[in-house]
């Protein structure tokens, strides 16, 4: 039986690491260990970096909806137990959203979750 060299097969392995390289700083774009190492790293931080957006969208969320209650002189935590009291369940991108965009709705929310609380 004839030999199979793995010419092919080795070309586009390496190509395609080098064509996620692609754009990377110095020696990273264009030698094959450096670039393989690369983008493995780049790889973790992408998968960590999804993690971490949801992360950073909660917490952005809540500190809009905390500005929003503060104004209305609540603080966040009697205000997210007072919505669960009166049954109202938004979730928190909303609240943001509205109290960013409707103050007067997010004042009548407010208003209904200091209802709830006595």
């Amino acid at each position: 039986m004839a030999r199979i060299k793995g010419a092919l097969m080795t070309r586009k392995r390496r190509n395609k690491v080098l064509k996620l390289a692609k754009g990377y700083y110095g020696s990273k774009s264009k030698l094959f260990k450096t670039a393989k190492q690369a983008v493995m790293k780049s790889g973790n931080y992408a998968y960590i970096g999804r993690k971490q957006k949801k992360r950073d969208f909660r917490r952005l969320w809540i500190a809009r909806i905390s500005a929003g209650c503060k104004a209305n002189g609540m603080n966040y935590s009697t205000f997210m137990n007072g919505l669960k009291k009166a049954g109202i369940t938004l979730n928190r991108k909303m609240l943001s959203e509205i109290a960013i965009a409707d103050p007067a709705a997010f004042t009548a929310l407010t208003e209904q979750a200091k209802a709830a609380l006595k």
